[in-house]
């Protein structure tokens, strides 16, 4: 059985992983952490053989694998899009991932590093769509422009009120418009929403660049929320 500890602080995108992972016959994921203190204290009480490890969750990486090292743990870093494997990789990481990665994708990933390997997401984008692609593409051309700004806010893990500050709306708003994103896509909750943003990595960057064009300029003190 492969113990696997999972740190990250978005917590959609979390248990996502968790769901993808946890249907294998041999993985367990025996903690799931959303602070630093959380991943330090499960490292030490579970010795798991994997820790998969948001890129950006700890300040200090280099502390991250001497703790998961000190229990034989192998690291496989979850990246932002953007950012260079190599700088993982070079510091002593087992392997890189994206959070566009798919499903089987990870799932090879976890079991060549618990295995001794090393392992880096090819990030190459391929000449020809992928059916997923294509599922995406469709997708994406029934959303607005403002269900594609709140399914990138639900993928980070904003609450209906965030979004609704985030947006200058009220919260009742936001879940008329995310019953509608649910009718279009064919999902029934917030986590099936996710990760089927993440799968289909088409709909998971117009999300992302969409949320991105639309920055709200700066709200003014005391209205943004906690």
């Amino acid at each position: 059985m492969l113990k696997l500890i999972l740190a990250d602080n978005q917590a959609i995108f979390r248990a996502g992983i968790a769901k993808v992972l946890a249907v294998e016959d041999e993985m367990r994921i025996v903690a799931q952490a959303q602070t630093p203190e959380q991943m330090f204290m499960a490292l030490d009480k579970f010795r798991a053989a994997v820790l998969v490890v948001a890129g950006g969750f700890h300040g200090d990486f280099n502390g991250i694998l001497q703790s998961a090292a000190k229990v034989k743990t192998r690291v496989i870093v979850l990246a932002d899009t953007g950012e260079s494997a190599q700088r993982y990789m070079g510091a002593g990481a087992h392997a890189v991932v994206y959070r566009n990665v798919t499903s089987p994708a990870l799932v090879d990933c976890v079991r060549k590093v618990a295995r001794g390997d090393t392992w880096v997401q090819d990030i190459a984008v391929p000449s020809e769509l992928t059916e997923n692609d294509m599922v995406g593409l469709r997708v994406r051309d029934r959303l607005t422009a403002k269900e594609l700004r709140i399914v990138a806010l639900i993928v980070q893990g904003y609450k209906n009120k965030e979004i609704a500050t985030q947006l200058g709306t009220t919260e009742q708003v936001i879940k008329n418009y995310l019953r509608n994103v649910y009718d279009k896509i064919g999902v029934s909750d917030r986590l099936e929403l996710a990760l089927f943003t993440i799968h289909h990595r088409i709909l998971n960057e117009a999300a992302a660049a969409t949320a991105a064009a639309a920055t709200p300029p700066p709200q003014p003190q005391g209205t943004m929320s906690s």
